[in-house]
């Protein structure tokens, strides 16, 4: 593994960690969500305030799985780096330009297959 290839893959640890971190927060903030309103003598469809937890819990559902998704992007990306075809595009085989990697370090694709 080479130098570059080192940092590379230290990054995606840290952030993985960090992804891996919000996981665990966003899934105990969700299960203290459920247990709130199931000791709650509150009606969803009655209470004023149950469209609010309604929503609070689809939204929170919602930012843990796009969470747990970034999650396993970033291990595929770890995968890739360990194969040695991290920075290169899934479909042309060109070189993800690095501001690509810098602003999504799982990026799979170059911008101009990304786009299509």
């Amino acid at each position: 593994m080479t130098r570059e290839s080192s940092s590379v893959r230290a990054e995606l640890l840290r952030l993985r960690d960090q992804t891996q971190a919000q996981v665990v927060a966003l899934d105990s903030d969700l299960r203290s969500l459920f247990e709130a309103s199931r000791s709650s003598n509150a009606d969803d469809e009655h209470d004023p305030e149950g469209s609010t937890i309604a929503f609070e819990r689809a939204q929170l559902t919602a930012v843990l799985d796009a969470t747990r998704r970034r999650l396993a992007e970033l291990d595929v990306a770890l995968r890739r780096v360990e194969a040695g075809t991290y920075g290169r595009c899934e479909r042309c085989s060109r070189p993800i330009p690095a501001e690509r990697l810098a602003a999504r370090p799982s990026a799979r694709t170059c911008v101009g297959c990304a786009g299509s």
